[in-house]
């Protein structure tokens, strides 16, 4: 018999309670599909003890990232990169269908329906909707495919620095071609569409089967009241409809309660209060506000001591640190014109 499977991917352990609300929301709508997660080596041995509770399968691959950092300065997302690591779901060859859902996802109603489609079947990008955006699509695994994309990579590169450029490029004749491969956008609806459009959300909202947390704040950055059930979303770019985040917030509690889930985990995470670190990384806002003011002020101060005459030729303003700053500007500026 033919194997399908819906896929999401984990690079770290907070994206990793991102992809349990993306399996658990599948499950509570009785997919009659498997459910796989990618997950990067930088994910921690009790994250991976509670995604195989959800999952039917968690597989290790390596990082793949665009390093492409003039591209992915004009999005204001310098976390992208590492999407590229998103390419390895093509070669998931022992499937003949999959379809892939973002760890920032959230499953409203059973949506099976979408392994009828072909590849590249997606939804339109809000923000140019001649793109789909990649962060639910139908694919076919093909080795063939992964190496064309992997080489397309390291040729061409992507134009924002992330996979959906590359994977826009790849798929380029989808805006143009065959129009059942263009999904609506209710199976990728974006949580802020119900801010920069409310009222077409109010009119089609209600039949929304796929959530997506678009942009740097997600429902885990929030603080959540697990008395009230109210959500106090944290300041950032981009603001998610609240009831969504509650739904968002309700599965998770569903998550916790399940068997097997508290014995593999040893912090309790409540919000974004008091949120853990892993990797070393700014995992809300608070924390990379705090770095960026932080960084702000540490300038600041060598701004006086240089102004006052007070050099530091031994530390950061000498000859080779400054040749070194210069090389990496001139590099970028490199960078750019090539591409451009």
């Amino acid at each position: 018999m033919a194997r399908e499977a819906f896929v999401t991917l984990a690079t770290n352990d907070r994206y990793c309670e991102g992809a349990l609300v993306v399996a658990q929301s599948l499950r509570r709508h009785k997919t009659r599909r498997e459910i796989v997660v990618l997950i990067t080596p930088q994910v921690s041995t009790i994250c991976r003890s509670r995604l195989s509770v959800l999952f039917d399968h968690v597989i290790v691959v390596d990082v793949l990232d665009s390093n492409d950092e003039a591209h992915l300065a004009l999005l204001h997302r310098p976390e992208l990169g590492v999407t590229f690591t998103k390419l390895h779901c093509w070669r998931l060859v022992q499937y003949t269908k999959c379809v892939f859902l973002d760890a920032d996802t959230l499953v409203l109603t059973n949506v099976d329906e979408l392994f009828e489609r072909n590849e590249l079947s997606a939804s339109p990008d809000a923000g140019w909707p001649d793109m789909f955006n990649s962060g639910v699509f139908v694919f076919t695994p093909s080795m063939e495919t992964y190496n064309d994309l992997i080489k397309l990579a390291d040729t061409d590169g992507s134009f924002d620095g992330g996979d959906q450029g590359l994977l826009n490029s790849y798929f380029s004749e989808w805006s143009t071609s065959d129009t059942s491969k263009r999904l609506p956008f209710l199976y990728n609806m974006h949580s802020t569409a119900t801010y920069t459009y409310s009222p077409a959300f109010a009119q089609y909202g209600k039949d929304t089967k796929i959530v997506h947390f678009i942009g740097f704040v997600k429902p885990w950055n929030h603080k959540y009241d697990e008395k009230t059930g109210e959500v106090t979303q944290v300041e950032g770019p981009g603001i998610h409809e609240e009831t969504l985040v509650k739904q968002w917030w309700k599965v998770w509690a569903e998550v916790q309660g399940l068997e097997g889930m508290r014995k593999t985990t040893t912090v309790e995470y409540k919000g974004a209060e008091n949120p853990p670190n892993y990797g070393g990384q700014p995992d809300s806002v608070h924390e990379v506000k705090k770095e960026a003011q932080l960084k702000l002020e540490s300038q600041k101060q060598h701004l006086q001591q240089w102004q006052s005459s007070n050099v530091d030729y031994a530390g950061a303003d000498s000859f080779d640190h400054i040749q070194a700053k210069l090389d990496t500007v001139l590099q970028l500026d490199d960078t750019v014109n090539k591409k451009s």
